[in-house]
């Protein structure tokens, strides 16, 4: 994957995660009516209609954090020290580094949120050691991704060699197996051809006959065949050197017919790469000069 579709890619799962994140404009609505009715006073309304909204689900780290401010101020303020333990916890669950406005909230209650940070001192770090680990890890996923290059491989395949035997095609193709037979079928036939030629050919004899004394100065006469004692012999070997050259001959057919079908005159192959991490700048290095007494200072740069 290129650098810009890295980006690419990246900005649209943000996209859509921020999508499926988005707060509900009604939401924002109702916390901005309850957080007035807070303001005024109305302290029992507010919890019970933080209370419901938070039990109906569906809302948004940040807009959850409000709804549990307000229902936990809320019943801090009524006295009601369980409810308001339960909505501050869950509150600093969500955000282990939020705290009170001193400017706009009494001192009672920023004593209070702190209170329950001090409590739960140890289980927000580590909440926050986790979403440091989860920060980074997406950080080093996002640098993974926009190192990676694609590279692309274009072959480009000659029709010819469709024509040629010992699956020659099927090797240009990259179909191993099927060349492999091909080759192996053909070279079988093609050597069971050539023995029956030679041992058909081994069959013939040559003898001369000597002329009648009637005739002379007449040539002998040279006869060449296969003797009749051995005639069944040849035939055997014929048949054989006939049918495994007809067999060689109708495999590389149906090698060639099978090549073409799956000819491509062009092949473009994709792979994903991620080049080597740069190696680290080496330090300053103070030692023995080779070759010398003395000592000698080494830095890059």
């Amino acid at each position: 994957m290129t650098r810009g579709a890295g980006v690419v890619v990246l900005a649209l799962f943000t996209g859509t995660a921020a999508a499926q994140q988005a707060p509900d404009p009604g939401d924002e609505a109702d916390l901005a009516a309850l957080q007035s009715e807070f303001e005024f006073g109305h302290y029992r309304e507010v919890l019970e209609r933080a209370e419901r909204r938070i039990d109906r689900g569906g809302l948004d780290e940040a807009s959850l954090v409000q709804w549990h401010k307000l229902a936990g101020l809320a019943a801090f303020n009524l006295k009601r020290t369980d409810q308001a333990q339960r909505h501050i916890a869950a509150l600093l669950r969500l955000d282990p580094d939020f705290a009170l406005d001193p400017f706009v909230y009494p001192p009672t209650a920023v004593a209070f949120v702190e209170k329950q940070r001090q409590a739960l001192a140890p289980e927000l770090d580590r909440i926050r050691a986790e979403r440091r680990a989860q920060a980074a890890a997406a950080k080093r996923a996002v640098e993974e991704m926009s190192r990676q290059v694609t590279v692309r491989t274009v072959e480009k395949r000659s029709f010819l060699v469709n024509f040629v035997p010992f699956g020659a095609g099927q090797f240009q193709q990259g179909r191993v197996a099927a060349g492999t037979g091909f080759a192996i079928a053909e070279a079988l036939l093609g050597i069971t051809s050539v023995v029956a030629y030679f041992a058909y050919g081994s069959l013939v004899e040559t003898r001369t006959l000597p002329v009648d004394n009637r005739f002379p100065g007449a040539s002998p006469v040279v006869e060449t065949g296969i003797p009749a004692s051995r005639q069944e012999e040849a035939n055997v070997w014929r048949a054989l050197k006939i049918g495994a050259g007809l067999g060689f001959y109708g495999v590389w057919a149906a090698g060639v017919a099978d090549a073409i079908i799956h000819h491509q005159d062009t092949v473009v192959t994709t792979r994903v790469e991620s080049p080597p991490p740069p190696s680290p700048p080496q330090g300053a290095r103070i030692g023995p000069g080779p070759g010398t007494v003395g000592a000698s200072l080494t830095v890059p740069f």
